[in-house]
């Protein structure tokens, strides 16, 4: 290895240049940015080489190649076959290049194991820290992929390529204001082996439903085999078989609600539980007190719903001077209490509110009494 000699990373995608040596084990390679890259040597191997400046049957063979790719092509008449029906001649589009070096297969690696992971940059700051977007690719495939966003029935790509066997890479980078444009994505891919035989594989589309509140908890990023730092990690295709995660359309989500809503008046409905002696009306704003199935529905959808049964709640008892209502919120994570919290402050200020008996209700309740 010498310096000049261009030259390709095995445990990562890149290469460059050689312009140097720090040590025996250090070589530093300046890749297409113009920054030198300290790399140790034995993670690096020689495609290209000048022989100081000596030509070799490969350079000239190179050089020829060169030459004739900068050569203007002669002016042709388009034929009918590739031509557009206004006349405009196609434009030829190079197809993307595969790396010169061959990746080695691992066992077990025909299996499609594919992974959208979220990593944290600085998992320390998780509430404000940007965010990276990563395609796992687990397997001993090519792939061809897209990575797409939706808003409403409109797509946008985000990301289109080629990613390498058993790599990983970088499809974006955003910030925590940029969440809500990531609610809903998708991941297509084409697999295949270069210059080899190999099983397969049908193309894979996977629509995913991103849960943008577990970017705001420490807990939701776990170690995995693939980063150094905790990733949030979504299944594309795991073992051959495209991930199945069910998305439901905000339209689709209303007509079950309105659906659900018919179906309640035409049956007896919940009394709400009230005290013989204290006169007090419980209400339990549990989800799956109010809701026969949350199939598909999100933690805000949800947070959504228990707050409009608790807006219903206190419109009802609103002119009730002295009625007491205990709300039985739970404990969790304290979401829904402090949402109820901020509620009372903003929409009902001349109510009183304090923690449910401890005795009765735990210490997942709160109590208002209306004034």
């Amino acid at each position: 290895m010498k310096i000049g000699d261009k030259v390709r990373f095995l445990s990562e995608v890149g290469g460059g240049v050689v312009t140097g040596f720090q040590g025996k084990d250090i070589v530093l390679v300046e890749d297409a940015d113009g920054f030198d890259i300290p790399m140790p040597i034995r993670e690096c191997v020689v495609i290209e080489t000048d022989d100081y400046n000596i030509p070799t049957p490969a350079a000239k063979a190179a050089a020829q190649r060169k030459k004739a790719e900068e050569q203007p092509a002669r002016p042709t008449a388009p034929s009918p076959v590739s031509s557009y029906s206004d006349g405009q001649p196609l434009r030829q589009v190079e197809k993307p290049k595969i790396s010169v070096y061959r990746q080695p297969e691992i066992k077990g690696g025909d299996a499609l194991n594919v992974f959208l992971a979220f990593v944290p940059t600085d998992i320390k700051a998780v509430s404000t820290t940007p965010f990276e977007t990563y395609l796992v690719n687990d397997s001993n495939y090519y792939l061809y992929y897209t990575y797409l966003s939706a808003e409403g029935k409109a797509w946008t790509a985000r990301s289109h390529g080629l990613i390498e066997p058993n790599t990983k890479l970088l499809l974006e980078e955003f910030e925590k204001s940029e969440l809500s444009d990531r609610e809903r994505v998708a991941v297509q891919f084409v697999a295949f082996k270069d210059n080899r035989s190999f099983v397969l594989k049908p193309a894979v589309s996977v629509e995913l439903r991103i849960d943008t509140v577990k970017f705001y908890k420490l807990h939701t990023f776990q170690p995995t085999d693939f980063f150094e730092t905790p990733a949030l990690m979504y299944d594309i295709a795991r073992n051959d078989q495209p991930s199945k995660q069910v998305y439901v359309s905000a339209e689709e989500l209303q007509n079950a609600l309105l659906q659900k809503q018919n179906t309640d008046t035409n049956r007896p409905q919940k009394k709400e539980k009230q005290g013989n002696k204290k006169g007090i009306v419980e209400i339990d704003l549990h989800i799956n007190e109010l809701l026969d199935d949350t199939r598909g529905m999100s933690n805000s959808e949800m947070l959504n719903y228990q707050l409009d049964k608790f807006r219903e709640v206190m419109e009802q008892y609103k002119n009730k001077r002295e009625q007491r209502i205990v709300f039985i919120h739970g404990k969790g994570d304290g979401v829904l209490r402090k949402a109820l919290l901020d509620e009372l402050k903003r929409k009902y200020p001349q109510c009183r509110h304090q923690d449910a008996s401890f005795q009765e209700y735990g210490f997942g309740a709160t109590m208002v009494t209306i004034k």
